[in-house]
């Protein structure tokens, strides 16, 4: 569904992906694990259409997209829930998730929608009419992943989804995301610090190390080998 094809991203004179190549095959979880600073979001953002490659390609469902804006790219079905959730802290639960909406025109399928989302996080709706700004950290992401699943993805990034999550709610939310995965079909790209809770969701994982893929594998085998579990996975 999803490959990359060397691609190559700069800031300004520093390189910060040296030819970065992955698939993504349709209906997956991967996840994409590395330590900060390694490239992981850059990867995502470029993507999305937020950052333009200085070389490679992306190819999203047999159509390369690494030359669209990002609202034609999110028009396509790809949604990316960005690293630190990014939320209208001065809108309402409610006006966060239309905003994820906005390409949508049916009433009734923004309605449906919404109540899956409500279904999948029952919070968000006992919070409906509270500003998200005065909602928990779980809770915002929770609004962050309600708010892209309002533009009916078929492709989902997710960034980070349990920093600064307490551990309870973190579970809850990753319960969730492999929920989505099983009942919606939406393939999954997840980009995560906490490496064992990743690849303990996900069907395989890259390691991203100071911009480029040094191990690909699944997920069994990821959390065996000695060298990720040494680096990624606390010994």
């Amino acid at each position: 569904m999803l490959t990359l094809d060397n691609l190559v991203v700069n800031y300004g004179a520093i390189r910060a992906l040296h030819g970065v190549s992955l698939t993504v095959e349709a209906g997956s979880i991967v996840t994409l694990i590395g330590s900060n600073g390694a490239g992981k979001s850059t990867t995502l953002r470029t993507i999305s259409g937020l950052i333009k490659p200085q070389g490679g390609s992306v190819i999203y469902n047999g159509e390369r997209i690494d030359g669209l804006p990002a609202h034609r790219i999110v028009a396509r079905g790809l949604c990316h829930v960005p690293e630190g959730r990014m939320v209208f802290a001065n809108l309402t639960v409610r006006e966060n998730l239309l905003m994820g909406a906005y390409l949508q025109h049916d009433q009734q399928l923004i309605q449906r929608e919404r109540d899956y989302v409500f279904s999948v996080f029952p919070r968000l709706q006992e919070r409906e009419k509270q500003l998200a700004g005065t909602l928990s950290g779980g809770e915002q992401q929770m609004l962050a992943i309600g708010r892209a699943l309002m533009g009916q993805p078929k492709f989902l990034m997710l960034d980070e989804p349990s920093l600064g999550i307490a551990p309870l709610l973190v579970k809850s939310i990753f319960a969730q995301i492999v929920e989505i995965n099983r009942t919606r079909g939406i393939t999954i790209l997840l980009v995560e610090q906490n490496a064992n809770l990743a690849l303990e969701i996900a069907t395989s994982g890259f390691v991203l190390e100071t911009g480029r893929i040094i191990l690909h594998d699944q997920s069994a085998a990821l959390r065996a080998d000695p060298k990720v579990r040494s680096a990624y996975l606390g010994g």
